[in-house]
């Protein structure tokens, strides 16, 4: 189960930085150039190490490129093939920290604060993903400090390794100005001034700088140095609770992820009962031995904490997993729970819990299949308005006086036209055409006159009469005259009587 630190454990961060993530994404062998266009120019964005090993540069006109390394393969960037693969590898650092973010194009923010006993400590943890993502084909620079700012200012000078708590400052002082991530013209006035640090830059009088800097230098520098909390926008909230499963020889059956989730199912289900909670959702996360994480989840209209309903839902899902190559972890999230309490029998109430319960669990299988949902009334007379869908868990209420006529349980979205014969203007039809045939009316009740809504409807909404016909065929409909009366009237069938 995930424990969540307390307000006393310093907060401790890992940034990772992927320098050569658009290159890296192609698995591309051999010398290699991602390019992307700006103005008239074209630029080296990100190198293969084989490339870098002939001289090349990132910052490079293309030109000049290909005259160094006339074979070198030239791709043009792909941003979002580039986020997506950044994205994706978000969701993998799951396996390692709850509350993980993006930052940028190309890095990374573990929040490890409370975890990284789990592997052994800091300097393990860190191994750790630096061995898993360089299996994955993916190179980076990682760095533990105190403060995500100050974590993320060592690595994008490439500094690889972990800042005690405490000396941030004296590990960023020394670092280059690149590690602020600042615009290329307020760097080259701060080296024009002959500042060329971060240290350098700090010991300035803050009020100077502000005034001609303005406010976002100032913030870096904060940031960097760890006086500010760079906040962790995180790419899930992270659960209220959670249970996992590492293996040591990867899970490639149904039988064996079946076996997990049921092991999973029992340490979470008892953890919610010992809260007193239930849950409304839950997510379980694959991971598999290359790397990539499949999810699937199931919601529950009322919080449950029974293992074997859960897993009945599960069930529907599994077979969405494709394990290939197998899941080395399983990870089983409850993002959502809600207080659940045991509710006492009697007094008249014996039995009723247990076919509300039945109810709900017959109404969460239904929904891993198709949508479910219930109808509530709304405050029109209008019949297209009259209703609404609302949750199949939610309380409906039927206002007293509501529909005074029998209606159609379900209303035609598209009414068709019919043709209909009545021997009078304003009187009942005798007889209409459904389809091609012609069929005698053999009953029809008074019409039900339904005025337009003046305080949503245009002054040229038309009202309606609608009869209540029984046809020979023995047919029960809900037919509607809409216009004035006579031969120009405009008859539709609404609806199907029961």
């Amino acid at each position: 189960m995930h424990k969540v630190a307390s307000l006393g454990t310093p907060r401790r961060v890992l940034a990772l930085l992927f320098p050569r993530l658009p290159v890296e994404r192609l698995r591309h062998p051999g010398p290699l150039a991602i390019w992307a266009a700006q103005g008239s120019r074209r630029i080296v964005l990100s190198l293969s190490p084989e490339a870098e090993a002939a001289g090349l540069e990132p910052g490079q006109a293309l030109a000049d490129a290909q005259a160094i390394l006339p074979d070198i393969i030239l791709v043009p960037e792909d941003p979002a093939a580039d986020v997506a693969l950044l994205d994706r590898l978000a969701l993998w650092a799951l396996r390692f920290t709850p509350l993980v973010g993006v930052v940028g194009a190309n890095g990374l923010l573990l929040d490890i604060t409370g975890v990284e006993h789990l592997f052994g400590g800091e300097a393990a943890l860190r191994e750790a993903v630096l061995d898993r993502l360089a299996r994955m084909g993916l190179s980076a620079v990682a760095a533990v400090a105190g403060h995500a700012g100050t974590a993320l200012a060592l690595v994008r000078t490439g500094w690889n390794g972990l800042v005690p708590t405490g000396e941030e400052e004296a590990a960023v002082a020394p670092l280059p100005l690149a590690a602020l991530n600042l615009e290329p013209t307020l760097m080259g006035v701060l080296h024009g001034l002959g500042l060329r640090d971060i240290g350098s830059v700090a010991a300035q009088p803050r009020p100077g700088l502000v005034r001609r800097f303005g406010p976002a230098l100032a913030r870096a520098l904060d940031e960097a140095l760890g006086r500010a909390a760079r906040p962790i926008t995180p790419i899930r909230p992270p659960p209220d609770m959670a249970a996992a499963h590492d293996f040591a020889d990867p899970v490639v059956t149904r039988e064996g992820i079946e076996a997990a989730l049921d092991a999973l199912l029992v340490d979470l289900c008892r953890a919610l009962r010992e809260a007193g909670r239930g849950a409304r959702r839950m997510l379980l996360r694959a991971h598999r031995v290359d790397g990539d994480v499949q999810e699937i989840a199931i919601g529950t209209g009322l919080a449950s904490r029974d293992p074997k309903h859960i897993t009945r839902l599960f069930h529907e899902k599994l077979e969405r997993l494709e394990p290939d190559c197998g899941f080395e972890r399983i990870v089983l999230e409850a993002p959502r729970t809600d207080p659940l309490t045991g509710v006492q029998e009697g007094l008249g109430t014996t039995g009723r819990t247990e076919r509300r319960e039945e109810l709900a669990q017959l109404l969460d299988r239904l929904a891993q299949r198709v949508p479910v949902w219930r109808l509530a009334p709304r405050a029109s007379h209008w019949p297209e308005r009259a209703m609404a869908r609302v949750s199949a868990f939610g309380t409906v209420e039927v206002p007293d006086g509501w529909a005074p006529r029998p209606r159609p349980v379900r209303l035609l979205r598209r009414p068709p036209i019919l043709q209909v014969m009545a021997q009078v203007p304003d009187g009942p039809p005798f007889r209409l055409r459904l389809g091609r045939i012609w069929h005698r009316v053999l009953r029809a009740e008074e019409a039900e006159r339904i005025e337009p809504e003046w305080w949503r409807d245009t002054p040229d909404r038309l009202p309606r009469d609608y009869y209540q016909v029984e046809l020979d065929s023995g047919a029960r409909l809900w037919v509607c005259r809409a216009g004035p009366m006579g031969p120009d009237a405009r008859w539709v069938l609404h609806g199907h009587l029961p």
